[in-house]
């Protein structure tokens, strides 16, 4: 089944609730990172740009886990789940990146389709618990408060925007594609 223009490149809402508003703005971040690593080897996954060691295959792996951490352990209160559950984050950090070089292209589009879903079923079941004042129970800050699925929406498009950007440039670097907007 070939996807349409609106699955393809998402337009936010112009006008419409605020929880519409900002689950169209993830979609979008979405839909630009998933163009920007689509249909890349190995090799392509694999590629650097200058000094850098960040690859779109380290990137795919990283928002899989950004979107578990999000949706799952912040907002559920859940143990994380396969592959993150394995990992000493304080002593690898950086496990996530790194780690990508060992996997296939299947496993990292895999991995990040997955978590893309769950998120959406998670986020989509806390609106309807509670609407975007609802509490995360998984972590709280300094102040022993708990971030409101607002937040945990805007530091996850915040994410995308970020390595969006990154993306952007090895993408550019590996075959000269381009651009912000997935073509219809």
């Amino acid at each position: 089944m070939a996807e349409t223009k609106e699955q393809r490149s998402p337009k936010p809402p112009v006008a419409g609730d605020e929880a519409a508003m900002l689950l169209g703005y993830l979609e979008r971040q979405r839909a630009t990172f998933a163009w920007k690593v689509e249909g890349l080897d190995a090799a392509g996954l694999r590629a650097t740009l200058g000094p850098s060691p960040m690859t779109l295959g380290g990137m795919l792996k990283h928002m899989a886990r950004f979107e578990d951490g999000m949706s799952s352990v912040w907002l559920y209160g859940r143990p994380p789940s396969p592959p993150w559950d394995k990992v000493d984050w304080k002593a690898e950090h950086d496990w996530d990146w790194r780690s990508a070089a060992e996997d296939s292209p299947e496993e990292l589009y895999a991995l990040w389709r997955d978590a893309v879903a769950r998120s959406r079923e998670l986020f989509a079941a806390a609106l309807a618990e509670g609407g975007l004042e609802r509490p995360g129970i998984g972590v709280t800050n300094e102040h022993g408060e708990h971030p409101s699925l607002r937040f945990i929406l805007l530091n996850l498009i915040e994410e995308y925007a970020r390595h969006n950007g990154h993306a952007d440039l090895i993408r550019e670097s590996i075959d000269g594609r381009v651009g912000h907007d997935p073509p219809g």
